[in-house]
C-alpha cells in the first residue's frame, strides 16, 4: 500500500495555492488542468518601457545614423572578443542538454494534460515550425554560404577542391542544424510545459517561477525578463526583414522591373511587407499562419524539386552522405571554435558562427513562444524529435540542392562568387538554368512569404508578452510591434550604408547577449520544474512501492505471491514510513 505525501504545498494549476475550500491533491494526481486564460490586461510596465526604448532607438538612428552605426560597431567587437566563447558554450550545451531531455525518462510527459490529443496535424506542425523557424534565412543564404565557404574556406580548413567541398557543406550545416534548433527547443518546451502542463502564463517571466518563486516572477524581475525577450525578438524580425527586403530587390533588377537598388526601393519593399504581415498576424495563427506556412511548404518544394532535376541531381545526391559524415567529423571542432586562435579566426567568427548563434537566440523568444503555442499535446520526446532533427534533416537536403548546385556551377566557370552578392546569389544561380525569370519570381513570392509567417509570429509574441502572456493579443498592441518592426528594420539597414549586411550583424549581435544569460536560466528552471511533474512522481512511488513489495513478498512467499493496493493503516507509520505494499 502507498503512503501518504506531505501535501501542505499543494497549489492549484498555475501555480496559485489552492483556495481553503478547494481539495488539495495528491502531487502525484495533480495533472495541472488548464483553466481557461482570462483576457490579459495590458502589461504597463513591459510595454511601456519596452515601447520607449524602441522608439528612443529609431529616433537615434533617423536623428544620428552615423553615431548609432560606431556604437553598434564597438559594441559589436566587446561581444565578440569577450563573450563569444560564452555563445558557442552555450549553443553546444543546448544540443546535449534537449537530447538528454528527450531521450531519458521526461521524454515521455505531454506538454498538457496526460492522454491529451495535438492540437494540430503534424504535417501542419512541422510546416509552420519550418516557416518561423528559418524560411526566410534558407532562401538568403541557401546557394550564397556554401558557394562562399567554398570559395573562401573557414580559417584552419583542409586544403584540396574536394576537402573544400566538404568543410563548406559541413560549415553550412553547423550553423543551420542541430544547435540553432536546440536553441529554439529550449524555450520552446520550456514555455509549452510551463503553459499547457502546469498552466501559468503564456510569458517568458513566468517559466522562471520555479527557480525565482512566483513574486519574482511576477516582480520587477519577471517584467526585466519579458522586457529582454520583447528586445530581442524586435531585433532578430527586423533582421529577417531587411535580410528579405534585400533579397527582394535584388530580384526585382535581375527580373528588371526596377533599374537599380537603393534605399527608397528598400524603405518601400519593407512597408509593403510590414502591412502583410500585420494584417496576417491580426486574422490568427489558425487562419493566417497556418495557411501561408502550407503554403510556402509547397512552393518550396517545388523550387527544390526543379533545382534539383534542372541542375546537377547526381553530384547533389552525392552530397547528402558526404555533408552528413563531414559534418559528423568536424561538429566537435567547430563547436569549440573561438577567437583565442586568432584575429582572422576572430573576424571570421563575428560574421559567421556568433553572427548565427546571435541571430538564433534574437529570433528565440518568438520562435520558441510559437513552436511552443502550436505544440500542445505532444510529448516531450515528440517535440524534440520534431524540432530538432526534422529541420535538420530538411536543412542537410536544401544546402544539399542548392549549395550542390551553386558550388557545381562555380567549379564549371560560372564564377557566381565573383559576380554575385548575398542576396543575388540564388538569382545568379537560377540565371544558369532554364525558365530563370520565372523561378527568379517566385523566389521573391516564397522570400515575401516566409517573411510575413514569421513576422506575423512575432508581432502576436510581442504582443503576448506584452499583455501578460494573453494568447490573443489586442489588435492595437500587435500592430504597433509590427510597425516597430519595419521602423527598427529601416534604421539597421542605414545603419549598415552599403554594407546593409554588416549593420544587420552588428546590431542583433549585441542585442541578442542579454536574452542568452536568461536562456541559461530557462534551462535551470525547466530541469527543477521537470524534477516535479506528476507522472515522475508516479514512477519514483511506483518504483519504490514495487520495490518493496517483491522484497517482502520473495521473503515471505517465495515465488508464491500477487500484489494489492489499500487503504494504508496510519498507525504502522511509525514502524514502517514511505511507500509500502501488501503482498
Amino acid at each position: 500500500m502507498l503512503g501518504p505525501m506531505n501535501t501542505t504545498d499543494t497549489v492549484a494549476p498555475g501555480g496559485h495555492p489552492s483556495p481553503p475550500d478547494t481539495p488539495r491533491r495528491h502531487p502525484a494526481l495533480d495533472l495541472g488542468e488548464h483553466r481557461a486564460p482570462a483576457s490579459g490586461s495590458l502589461d504597463a510596465v513591459v510595454f511601456g518601457v519596452t515601447a520607449v526604448l524602441s522608439v528612443a532607438f529609431i529616433a537615434w538612428g533617423l536623428i544620428d545614423t552615423a553615431s548609432l552605426a560606431g556604437s553598434s560597431k564597438a559594441g559589436l567587437g566587446w561581444v565578440v572578443t569577450n563573450t563569444g566563447w560564452f555563445f558557442a558554450l552555450v549553443a553546444t550545451s543546448f544540443v546535449v542538454f534537449v537530447i538528454w531531455l528527450a531521450a531519458g525518462p521526461f521524454g515521455s510527459i505531454p506538454l498538457g494534460n496526460d492522454g491529451e490529443a495535438p492540437e494540430f496535424r503534424m504535417a501542419s506542425w512541422v510546416a509552420m515550425m519550418f516557416s518561423a523557424g528559418m524560411g526566410i534565412g534558407l532562401m538568403f543564404y541557401g546557394a550564397y554560404e556554401p558557394l562562399l565557404h567554398f570559395v573562401t574556406p573557414p580559417p584552419g580548413a583542409r586544403g584540396g577542391e574536394a576537402q573544400a567541398v566538404e568543410t563548406a557543406m559541413a560549415t553550412t550545416l553547423f550553423h543551420w542544424g542541430l544547435h540553432p534548433w536546440a536553441i529554439y527547443a529550449v524555450l520552446g518546451l520550456a514555455i509549452a510545459y510551463s503553459t499547457f502542463r502546469r498552466g501559468r502564463r503564456l510569458t517568458v517571466s513566468a517559466v522562471l517561477t520555479p527557480l525565482l518563486g512566483r513574486r519574482q516572477a511576477d516582480g520587477p524581475v519577471g517584467k526585466v525578463v519579458d522586457i529582454l525577450a520583447i528586445f530581442a525578438t524586435l531585433f532578430g524580425s527586423a533582421t529577417s526583414l531587411g535580410l528579405g527586403a534585400l533579397q527582394i530587390a535584388s530580384g526585382m533588377t535581375i527580373v528588371g522591373w526596377v533599374g537599380t537598388t537603393g534605399n527608397a526601393l528598400l524603405v518601400g519593399i519593407i512597408v509593403v511587407l510590414t502591412i502583410a504581415f500585420i494584417l496576417s498576424a491580426v486574422s490568427g495563427v489558425a487562419k493566417g499562419i497556418q495557411l501561408l506556412s502550407n503554403t510556402n511548404m509547397v512552393l518550396a518544394l517545388v523550387l527544390a524539386l526543379f533545382v534539383f532535376v534542372v541542375g546537377p541531381t547526381i553530384f547533389i545526391l552525392n552530397l547528402l552522405p558526404t555533408t552528413l559524415g563531414a559534418y559528423a567529423q568536424d561538429l566537435f571542432m567547430m563547436s569549440g571554435r573561438t577567437a583565442v586562435e586568432n584575429k582572422t579566426t576572430a573576424d571570421w567568427l563575428a560574421g559567421w558562427t556568433i553572427f548565427y548563434w546571435a541571430w538564433w537566440v534574437s529570433w528565440t523568444p518568438f520562435v520558441g513562444m510559437f513552436i511552443a503555442r502550436i505544440s500542445r499535446g505532444r510529448t516531450i520526446r515528440e517535440f524534440v524529435t520534431g524540432v530538432l532533427l526534422v529541420p535538420t534533416v530538411v536543412s542537410l537536403v536544401w544546402f544539399a540542392i542548392f549549395g550542390g548546385a551553386g558550388i557545381k556551377a562555380e567549379q564549371n566557370g560560372a564564377d557566381l562568387a565573383g559576380a554575385a552578392s548575398a542576396e543575388a546569389s540564388l538569382f545568379a544561380l537560377l540565371d544558369t538554368m532554364p525558365w530563370a525569370t520565372v523561378t527568379s519570381i517566385l523566389v521573391m513570392v516564397l522570400v515575401a512569404i516566409f517573411f510575413v509567417s514569421g513576422a506575423d509570429a512575432a508581432s502576436v509574441v510581442m504582443g503576448s508578452l506584452s499583455q501578460r502572456g494573453d494568447i490573443e493579443p489586442k489588435r492595437w498592441v500587435v500592430v504597433f510591434w509590427g510597425a516597430a518592426t519595419g521602423a527598427v528594420a529601416v534604421i539597421m539597414l542605414l545603419v549598415g550604408g552599403a554594407d546593409a549586411l554588416t549593420g544587420l550583424q552588428q546590431i542583433t549581435i549585441v542585442a541578442a547577449l542579454p536574452f542568452l544569460v536568461v536562456m541559461v536560466a530557462l534551462a535551470v528552471a525547466l530541469s527543477k520544474d521537470l524534477m516535479t511533474d506528476p507522472l515522475v512522481i508516479r514512477r519514483r512511488y511506483g518504483a519504490d512501492a514495487v520495490e518493496r513489495a517483491v522484497v517482502e513478498g520473495v521473503s515471505e512467499h517465495g515465488d508464491d505471491f500477487g500484489l494489492s493496493v489499500e487503504k494504508r493503516d496510519h498507525a504502522d507509520d511509525a514502524a514502517a514510513p514511505g511507500p509500502g505494499a501488501t503482498v
